[in-house]
């Protein structure tokens, strides 16, 4: 008979969040497979005891997955934990859990913080339906045409964002969705955790030069159900071209523009610079 595959929740800061179940699991599995063995090490060092351990991350999971399967179906029992928060949210344990269905393998639940749920729960923004997109693309093109394509998007959109890539995403953000609210949300269940509740055009401002610290979690408002249909490219290059009037520069009037009409802010750049 297989083991099975427990999909364990840990703490996404603070240790004190590890349910009893987890830490149940944890010690009575065969043994657990983790997105990063050290950070993991550090959880079981709080409570006390020791586990064998496997990485599975991104770059290992062809190799690994195989390993790990082979192993439930001789009968071990095995843990899977990310660094923080539900496995399978934004890593590659979906595969995992995925390759264990293949084989017939029981898979667990065993359920915990979620960086996504808590973020939500303390933003004070519309949660009865939300679209969670994870981390965005790190290429510019990618990342501001997936943005484009959720521009019509009614539900509120959830994103994860390193600090150091903050600024960017947030410029981007208000250059395809206008000025809507936005909720920032770091540091969750940690000694620094903050909410700031803005809209995308301050937040743009804000972070413009500033080098933030820590995890970040954005909460942006769906488009409103009254939105205006996109203008032309026309109406958009004419807005921008009063705007350069009034001493705007070409890109600032582009961005302004895209903002108000709903065209894309490329489009009316090149128009600008033709």
């Amino acid at each position: 008979m297989s083991g099975t595959l427990y999909v364990v929740g840990t703490p996404i800061g603070n240790l004190g969040d590890l349910s009893p179940r987890a830490l149940e699991t944890l010690q009575n599995c065969d043994f657990i497979a983790a997105e990063d063995t050290r950070v993991t090490l550090k959880l079981l060092n709080h409570f006390g005891f020791k586990k064998p351990m496997i990485s599975y991350h991104d770059h290992n999971r062809a190799m690994r997955g195989g390993e790990i399967v082979d192993r439930l179906l001789n009968g071990e029992n095995c843990a899977l934990v990310t660094d923080a928060g539900m496995p399978a949210i934004s890593d590659p344990g979906e595969d995992l859990a995925a390759l264990c269905y293949e084989h017939q393998i029981p898979v667990c639940a065993v359920p915990g913080p979620s960086a996504v749920i808590t973020a939500l729960a303390v933003s004070g923004m519309p949660a009865a339906r939300f679209a969670f997109e994870g981390f965005l693309t790190r290429a510019k093109p990618g990342r501001r045409e997936r943005l484009e394509e959720l521009k019509g998007e009614k539900r509120t959109l959830v994103f994860y964002e390193a600090p150091h890539k903050l600024p960017a995403t947030l410029a981007d953000m208000y250059e395809a969705f206008g000025d809507r609210e936005i909720a920032l949300v770091k540091e969750l269940t940690k000694i620094h955790e903050h909410v700031e509740r803005t809209t995308l055009a301050a937040a743009a401002e804000a972070y413009r030069d500033a080098s933030p610290k820590g995890e970040f979690v954005l909460i942006v408002a769906g488009a409103p159900e009254d939105e205006a249909p996109a203008g032309t490219r026309e109406d958009g290059v004419a807005y921008a071209k009063r705007l350069i009037a009034e001493g705007k520069t070409p890109s600032e009037a582009a961005r302004e523009a895209a903002a108000a009409t709903g065209c894309r802010r490329k489009d009316i750049y090149q128009e600008l610079t033709r």
